[in-house]
């Protein structure tokens, strides 16, 4: 009953309930004045009929009869007693088996579900909360990033104005938070002072109005505002967002920097202090169909193999792993041993023809920007004409028309084309183009983004060698943010992943720790306070407070967690 009136005094406490409550209220009465009237004239009637009844009985028949229940233990014997009953009957029937149940729960039973279900979605953080991380709005990248968070113990929570929206939210377990994003107080009952970031992730006008917002309760919090637009960068900036993220531009910047192109070389994905890390193609080297173990990579350049990239799937450096012709070794040294690995590897020629970009959106377009940056001539199909005028000045050739016709992808080149980079905004329409591209080009190296993860297993299906998600993208640039650290992006499903030893491995060596046996992750630094030790060995022991610098997916992190709690 406590429980009951909790709920019912919060209900109470909307105008708009209380507004319902009243014409409910109004209905009500006018069913006590109808019933009183037929009991009346019951006894009317009955008096006609020569027979006397008390008051209670007339009120009795008269609900029997509304209600359809008729016992029959009283009846009229004449006509007009008959015809009263039958105006009774229907007059309930609408009235209290009709109309009643929908008032009930139009007016009441609704809203108050609704003000019930309003009361479960918190409108605050819970006291004591602080280091956390506030959202704007809950998205596919959210969920990826909120779980990353959760897994290094750092609470995150979730800005929901709508209420239904909120409590599904927070029925499904999200650290939803109601409120309005441009209320200051909402941002004060989230303990803004005491959080470590806010990501504005709605749309550009939505940021800038966030911006301010936030900068009124706290001047100094570190916003990241994802950008849709490259002009809105700088309102964004000046709105008062310590970082503002272009993820399509960048996502084209990491599309074109996997490209294979002209002289065989390393490129180089990211740095970590004096660390590099970085992927080259086996096609058209000596190191085509041999064995990682007979590579000999380490001894000639002194770099140390991560991974391979067979696919768009990442595959355990064993020694026996055979290096295919469509196979990008991952490698992580010095810079001086990318030198030594680029000295072997530009003396082999792989492709001298343009690079094939399929879609000229704002993806295909900073792709395109970036390849001619470096030199390398870039060939753009694009279906829309409208969208295809704007790309005239940046391609070395234009072609506008449809993917599906051969002849149009013979004329743009792709049969020819080293590395084809599909950068269409709909996953399955880059599904279809990654099937397509292969059988007309079997040894192209196929780049592909994608928007949603859950198509990650498609597109490698369909031939793609790598591919590239938003979400990817997101999730690794923030959370390198929120950790001071430089954004390391090696492609959708696969990440660089910072783990602390676990007192349980301290002592012993690499070797025996058996981490990439049992998790699948593979370890290519060592971090020791100040030390960076990039070319860790079988025989390297671990130590208290060392830093496991590995590269593998979330679920191998989780096996790793699980099996050194």
């Amino acid at each position: 009953m406590k429980f009951l009136s909790g709920h019912l005094a919060y209900a109470l406490r909307d105008e708009q309930l209380r507004r319902n409550l009243g014409g409910l209220f109004r209905y009500l009465a006018f069913l006590v004045v109808v019933i009183a009237v037929y009991s009346i004239l019951f006894h009317v009637v009955m008096l006609r009929e020569g027979e006397d009844h008390s008051w209670m009985t007339g009120v009795y028949w008269t609900l029997t009869v509304m209600s359809t229940l008729g016992f029959g233990d009283i009846t009229f014997t004449s006509d007009l007693g008959r015809a009263f009953s039958v105006v009774v009957l229907l007059s309930g029937i609408v009235l209290l088996l009709i109309v009643l149940p929908f008032a009930f729960i139009r007016y009441f039973y609704a809203p108050w579900l609704e003000a019930r279900l309003r009361m479960r979605a918190p409108r605050s953080v819970p006291g004591g909360t602080s280091g956390h991380v506030i959202f704007t709005a809950w998205d596919e990248t959210v969920g990826a990033l909120g779980q990353r968070l959760s897994r290094d113990g750092v609470p995150w929570f979730v800005i929901e104005e709508e209420p239904a929206a909120a409590t599904h939210l927070y029925g499904d377990g999200v650290p939803v938070v109601r409120g309005a994003v441009d209320d200051v107080e909402t941002y004060r009952a989230l303990g803004v002072e005491q959080a470590r970031m806010i990501v504005l992730n709605r749309d550009d006008l939505a940021n800038t109005n966030v911006a301010l917002t936030v900068r009124e309760a706290s001047p100094s919090l570190p916003l990241a505002s994802i950008a849709e637009q490259e002009h809105s960068v700088d309102i964004l900036e000046l709105s008062g967002c310590t970082h503002v993220l272009h993820l399509k531009r960048r996502l084209g910047d990491q599309l074109a920097n996997r490209v294979c192109a002209g002289l065989a070389q390393v490129h180089v994905l990211a740095s970590y202090r004096d660390l590099l890390i970085g992927e080259f193609p086996v096609h058209g080297t000596p190191l085509e169909g041999v064995t990682l173990g007979e590579s000999r990579l380490r001894e000639i350049a002194g770099v140390n193999v991560a991974g391979v990239w067979h696919r768009a799937q990442m595959v355990p450096p064993r020694p026996d792993t055979v290096l295919t012709d469509l196979c990008e070794p991952v490698v992580v040294g010095s810079a001086e041993a990318f030198e030594r690995l680029n000295e072997y590897l530009v003396i082999y020629d792989t492709n001298i023809h343009p690079v094939v970009v399929i879609g000229g959106g704002e993806v295909g377009r900073s792709v395109t920007n970036s390849l001619r940056s470096r030199g390398i001539p870039v060939h753009i199909l694009e279906r829309d004409p409208d969208v295809a005028a704007s790309l005239e000045p940046i391609a070395d050739r234009l072609v506008v028309g449809d993917a599906a016709d051969r002849d149009v992808m013979r004329e743009v080149g792709l049969e020819e084309a080293p590395s084809i980079i599909l950068t269409t905004n709909d996953d399955a329409t880059n599904i279809y183009l990654a099937a397509y591209s292969r059988r007309l080009n079997p040894n192209a190296r196929i780049l592909s983004r994608i928007t949603h993860d859950r198509n990650l297993a498609a597109i490698q299906r369909a031939g793609a060698d790598l591919t590239l998600s938003y979400t990817t993208l997101a999730v690794e640039t923030i959370f390198a943010l929120f950790h001071e650290r430089p954004p390391i992006v090696l492609g959708a499903g696969v990440a660089f992943h910072y783990l602390p030893c676990p007192p349980s491995l301290v002592g012993t060596t690499l070797r025996e720790s058996g981490i990439g046996e049992k998790t699948g992750l593979t370890v290519v630094a060592i971090e020791r306070g100040e030390e960076l030790l990039s070319e860790p060995g079988p025989d390297t022991r671990l130590a208290t407070g060392s830093v496991l610098l590995t590269i593998g997916n979330d679920a191998q992190v989780s096996s790793f967690r699980e099996t050194w709690r």
